[in-house]
């Protein structure tokens, strides 16, 4: 409750026009990811905090200034692990998914609200996760490159950062499907859950190395979770990218986390399931 309370004083402000700062903080997904480990006494508290913040903004989740009465942010350093085991981008920043709280129009929940949640799991249990942060749009402008190079840009940071870090070994590219929510969405023990789906790039002359992990991850994932994930999706031929840089690592996973329609709260049931069964799987390893 004691972190709740200074979070509500947050929200009203902004209803009252009393705060002027922007909601782009990282605590917020400590927050809420404490909140939605088991509860007794913590149910009413979690729905009250998740009916009322439920999005945020873009693929920059900064630190927010503790002190909610001041106006200004103060920024924090991200501090990386030296040497840190998982890799976490998304080739696609800007896919969004459903609002659905009160402040609708001031944020917008993407793609990389999974990013924070598996990187506070991971660190927790001390498998240390490097999210990268880096605009993939930017480096698409600067190299004057289209959108259908996003996988030639994330290339260049997969690249990049295992230079500066020899240590990582597992990648996970994340995405969010294109169709409607009855197709992405499943409850399982009366919680709702945003579906996932694997792919695999048929165009990877390694590809069967990459779905012998992927295919350990999904299984593992409906033995504990049955129907949460779609299967594997093997993409290959005319037209397509076929590859989506699997050939880097074969523990390179890509994952559609839901649909444009599934609400933060639904990928965060199914971010804390991939964390659970992710960490299992490469405990094997």
């Amino acid at each position: 409750m004691k972190k709740l309370f200074p979070v509500l004083i947050f929200l009203f402000g902004i209803i009252l026009g009393l705060i002027n700062i922007e909601i782009t903080n990282k605590d917020f997904i400590n927050i809420l990811v404490d909140y939605s480990l088991p509860k007794t006494k913590k149910e009413l508290s979690y729905k009250l905090l998740t009916s009322k913040l439920s999005n945020y903004k873009d693929n920059t989740l900064n630190y927010l200034n503790k002190n909610l009465r001041q106006k200004k942010i103060i920024p924090v350093i991200k501090e990386e692990s030296k040497d840190p085991l998982i890799y976490i981008y998304n080739t696609h920043q800007a896919e969004e998914y459903e609002t659905s709280t009160i402040i609708d129009y001031y944020i917008k929940p993407t793609v990389t609200i999974s990013n924070y949640i598996l990187e506070e799991i991971f660190n927790k249990n001390k498998l240390y996760t490097y999210v990268e942060e880096s605009n993939i749009k930017e480096i698409l402008n600067k190299n004057s490159w289209s959108y259908s190079y996003s996988y030639k840009a994330t290339r260049t940071l997969l690249e990049q950062r295992k230079l500066e870090y020899p240590t990582l070994k597992y990648f996970i590219d994340i995405h969010r499907d294109s169709i409607t929510k009855d197709k992405t969405t499943v409850i399982i023990n009366n919680k709702s859950y945003a579906k996932i789906l694997f792919l695999i790039g048929l165009e990877n002359p390694n590809y069967q190395e990459n779905l012998i992990f992927t295919e350990k991850l999904n299984n593992k994932i409906n033995q504990k979770y049955p129907n949460l994930t779609k299967g594997i999706y093997k993409k290959g031929g005319p037209g397509v990218n076929g590859v989506y840089n699997q050939d880097f690592s074969k523990y390179l996973i890509l994952v559609e986390m839901g649909g444009y329609q599934n609400t933060p709260i639904e990928v965060l049931n199914s971010s804390l399931a991939l964390a659970e069964c992710f960490m299992e799987v490469i405990n094997e390893y």
